[in-house]
């Protein structure tokens, strides 16, 4: 689904009233019409058709600057998929590895990012600064993770006081509205992911990066790529997401569906 398709960034209008839109036959921004949308999608008065009419004159223009934030305060957080199809190309999927739990007590260890087919990772006491993680953030769109919200963005604040200043899809509630649910290696294998690297774990990563403090070399590779894995899996589980979620959001009896649901995939 494209942003183009969504009308829920309308103050006023929620899952329920987009519904009646695209019931009514008003799938994309340029097919609204407030006299056709009053007579046929319940819920449409004057003052929604007038809120309606307001967004779409803003969002045209934003979305042609590649405004990616406008629509961020828009959307409810649980609708921030919605953006994915149309900044794709510009979403940084982010992961990080850490000696625990605990932002506080515990440290960053590596960060890998990918983006437009290329993946960097940058290592503690090598490369990761937060010079270095505001250079990867600063061109970004949107960015992507999976519990990133809980787990990657308070450690990287925590460590170096960088946080993305873009839209954030935490990939593990949308995965979770349609009962993907575990950790993200098994929601990779619910959906047919595949890893280049054997699996390990998070406490094997842990073990890892002490090993490589020892002067284990090999264990730090390791660790990168098992860190990159993750990362770069992030993207293909994101367009598998986002194609179920067209499928999920939209209803059968929609007149003419909204055009991305049909292309995600």
């Amino acid at each position: 689904m494209r942003l183009e398709n969504s009308f829920i960034g309308v103050r006023g209008v929620g899952e329920q009233g987009e519904r009646n839109l695209w019931r009514a036959g008003v799938t994309h921004w340029d097919e609204f019409d407030r006299a056709t949308a009053a007579a046929e999608a319940a819920g449409v008065g004057e003052t929604t058709a007038d809120r309606i009419e307001s967004f779409l004159a803003n969002a045209r223009e934003r979305l042609d600057d590649g405004d990616s934030a406008f629509f961020g305060e828009r959307f409810p957080s649980g609708e921030r998929w919605r953006l994915y199809e149309n900044f794709r190309d510009e979403t940084l999927f982010f992961d990080i590895e850490t000696t625990g739990l605990d932002e506080h007590r515990n440290h960053v260890t590596t960060v890998s990012f990918h983006v437009g087919g290329e993946t960097t990772t940058l290592v503690r006491g090598r490369d990761l600064t937060a010079e270095r993680v505001r250079e990867q953030f600063r061109d970004a769109a949107l960015v992507a993770s999976f519990n990133g919200a809980r787990f990657d963005v308070p450690f990287l604040d925590a460590e170096l006081g960088v946080t993305p200043d873009v839209p954030h899809l935490d990939l593990m509630y949308p995965c979770r509205r349609i009962d993907l649910t575990g950790g993200l290696k098994r929601i990779e294998r619910d959906v047919g992911l595949e890893r280049d690297q054997p699996d390990i774990s998070g406490e094997d990563a842990v073990r890892l990066w002490y090993e490589y403090q020892d002067g284990d070399e090999r264990a730090l590779e390791t660790l990168v790529e098992y860190n990159r894995d993750d990362t770069r899996n992030l993207q293909a589980l994101a367009d598998e997401v986002v194609a179920r979620l067209d499928d999920h959001v939209v209803p059968s009896d929609a007149t003419g569906l909204p055009a991305a649901s049909q292309s995600s995939r």
